[in-house]
């Protein structure tokens, strides 16, 4: 497997790292979908190498019954373009995306690589790095790359995705109101 992690500016959406779902009745999993800025070249071209690497070491997989391995440029590969894959989408804009899963729960530490148990600090929004894995696949005549889920780092705060609140932030105002008065 090629272990990559991905970049400190990376924005989390869709993080769902407290209890595994499933989807369409298929095994329940975690998962995290990373949003990565165009301009971190540094983390993209790690990326492309892990994809190129998992391509090389599981040409087997991806050979599967036929005579010849498909080309990479042919296969589902994790890392997918948010400017074309998701135009309408302002947060996917100049970025690149990848799904990562895992069935089992992934480690949460925040930058002093203290455990994270509050449930409320991590959500989709926040930036930080993550432990990825590139792996090859062929399943049910589907064949590509996958990405699995290891490890989290929140490294910062970032607007919420989901469209909710913090309660911090609805209270931080201390005007009280005396709706009596």
């Amino acid at each position: 497997m090629a272990k990559v992690i991905l970049g400190p500016k990376t924005r989390w959406s869709y993080v769902n790292v407290w209890e595994p779902k499933s989807i369409n009745g298929s095994q329940p999993k975690y998962s995290v979908s990373f949003i990565i800025s165009k301009s971190d070249t540094k983390t993209i071209e790690k990326v492309k190498a892990a994809i190129q690497t998992a391509y090389e070491e599981g040409q087997s997989k991806l050979k599967g019954n036929s005579k010849t391995v498909p080309p990479l440029d042919k296969l589902k590969t994790p890392l997918r373009d948010g400017d074309e894959e998701r135009p309408d989408d302002e947060v996917y804009a100049g970025c690149y995306f990848i799904n990562a899963n895992s069935s089992e729960q992934p480690g949460i530490v925040d930058a002093n690589r203290e455990h994270i148990i509050d449930r409320s600090e991590i959500y989709s929004g926040c930036y930080g790095r993550a432990s990825v894995n590139f792996y090859a696949f062929n399943s049910n005549g589907n064949k590509g790359i996958a990405c699995g889920l290891n490890n989290l780092q929140k490294i910062a705060d970032g607007p919420s995705l989901g469209g909710r609140s913090r309660a911090e932030d609805d209270f931080a105002d201390d005007d009280d109101d005396d709706f009596l008065s």
